[in-house]
């Protein structure tokens, strides 16, 4: 599907949808469980994929208002389909922390997270599961997390000796001591943790490098606990830490039970969706007018840092935290420079910001946001200059030269990636003239009303292939 963006004037609300991080922990986590339920749920691609990997390995999922047959479900019903669209709570059966071998192969689709999460998961069963995805995902680096699992004694392995998908995982993992780096996806952490808690010896992380994306790990530890897991963040000296940020490593000990006190976890609102609903007040509010988001109550995410860095620019942010309500104006930006080693999910919203603001906007300790959907930072950099911005490309850092840059309508490609899809959107709405963004239909994958909530906004958008 293609859309056709126009500068418009915005005003109004909108609500952000579920966090995506949250739900795919949220139905694993229920997988672990003998049963819960998951309220609020973002029901898209991704976290469908997690869902049918919850019934893969012998649980189900089902919208909770059928939760009683939904013991029926299996994973060629496909349970986690499209079915849910409109769930606003999902009946999770667990598999009681045993994963039970899959009758077929496990697609992930192109969710990096189901297959990080599952590959750990299925280190579990005993026996072997095979795990693939779409071009995009086997491209991606699964190497340091099956190395991890070998070192634990399970057998772990690329099909093509790279390190990429397809994979074959055998168990059972029985935990023990391992090592890995920090620098390359923090959810390979989230992976060993949530299939520690229920080893019989535990797990105990080292890592090799310095954490990044740290926030996420917070995430994967808030919601263990919700769930009655205990973790612990350790530092060098093997004293605990309060959180994920400087930690050296992790344990988790195991037999534990994963059960959500009274069998019901809510998700919270989605920041990194947010970055895009701000971002496009920041720039295109109405004169005298705000845009106001609801969903936007503070938890773990460090994608919440959006908020932040929007005021730096110089847009008028007011974030009520009790009501969950933030309020953004327009305003003439200001260049700034953002570190995004914890944040990878906001650089293309600030690369967006950045080619409407004066002055350079810089975005630093980006490498591992190359390691994504597509490579974010040539990704931006690329199709931000078919609009007639300016960019500076370096392997950890990208610079854009709001002073140098012109935005004008063109056709932009969204790279199969939800999110260069949403922030390009943002971009178009500053741009002189209409702008085509391709592959829109990739928002599924985080935020599926993404054009619906925008033209509800006031955005003038138009879309091929697709109903109005």
């Amino acid at each position: 599907m293609d859309v056709h963006v126009t500068g418009s004037d915005l005003r109004g609300t909108a609500r952000a949808p579920p966090s995506k991080s949250y739900t795919h922990r949220a139905l694993l986590a229920a997988g672990y469980s003998d049963g819960a339920t998951v309220e609020s749920p973002l029901i898209s691609a991704d976290t469908r994929a997690t869902g049918r990997a919850v019934a893969a390995f012998g649980g189900a999922v089902a919208p909770a208002a059928e939760a009683g047959d939904s013991a029926a479900a299996s994973a060629d019903d496909d349970p986690a389909g499209p079915d849910l669209a409109d769930a606003d709570a999902l009946s999770v059966e667990g598999f009681g922390g045993r994963p039970g071998v899959p009758d077929d192969v496990i697609d992930c689709a192109n969710s990096g997270t189901t297959m990080r999460l599952v590959t750990a998961a299925a280190a579990l069963a005993d026996g072997t599961t095979v795990l693939t995805g779409d071009d995009s995902l086997r491209s991606r680096p699964q190497g340091p997390l099956l190395d991890a699992l070998g070192g634990l004694g399970a057998r772990a392995e690329s099909t093509r000796s790279n390190g990429q998908a397809p994979l074959v995982v055998a168990g059972p993992l029985a935990g023990g001591e391992v090592a890995i780096p920090g620098d390359v996806s923090s959810q390979y952490v989230t992976a060993l943790l949530m299939a520690g808690a229920v080893t019989d010896e535990g797990i105990e992380v080292t890592l090799t490098t310095d954490l990044k994306s740290a926030p996420y790990v917070d995430i994967t530890l808030e919601l263990l606990a919700d769930f009655g897991v205990e973790t612990t963040p350790i530092d060098d000296a093997g004293d605990p830490l309060d959180g994920a940020a400087g930690a050296a490593g992790f344990s988790v000990p195991g037999g534990q039970t994963y059960a959500p006190s009274g069998g019901t976890y809510a998700v919270p609102g989605d920041f990194s969706s947010i970055s895009y609903l701000l971002g496009a007040g920041a720039v295109a509010a109405a004169p005298g007018e705000a845009v106001r988001i609801e969903g936007a109550r503070p938890s773990a995410q460090g994608d919440a840092a959006i908020v932040e860095v929007v005021e730096e620019m110089g847009a008028p942010v007011d974030w009520d935290r009790e009501a969950g309500e933030i309020a953004v104006e327009r305003a003439d930006l200001t260049g700034v420079t953002v570190d995004v080693g914890d944040t990878p999910d906001l650089l293309p919203t600030i690369a967006a910001l950045g080619a409407v603001a004066d002055g350079d906007t810089r975005i630093e300790n980006c490498e591992h946001v190359r390691y994504k959907e597509t490579d974010r930072v040539s990704a931006m950099a690329e199709e931000l200059e078919k609009l007639g911005a300016e960019a500076t490309e370096e392997q950890d850092a990208l610079t854009i030269h709001g002073d140098q840059s012109d935005l004008k309508g063109a056709t932009v490609d969204g790279r199969g990636d939800h999110r260069i899809v949403m922030a390009l959107s943002v971009a178009a709405l500053a741009a002189e003239g209409t702008t085509t963004v391709r592959g829109a239909e990739h928002v599924d994958v985080s935020f599926p009303g993404f054009f619906d909530a925008m033209a509800d906004l006031g955005m003038d958008v138009e879309r091929d292939g697709a109903d109005e």
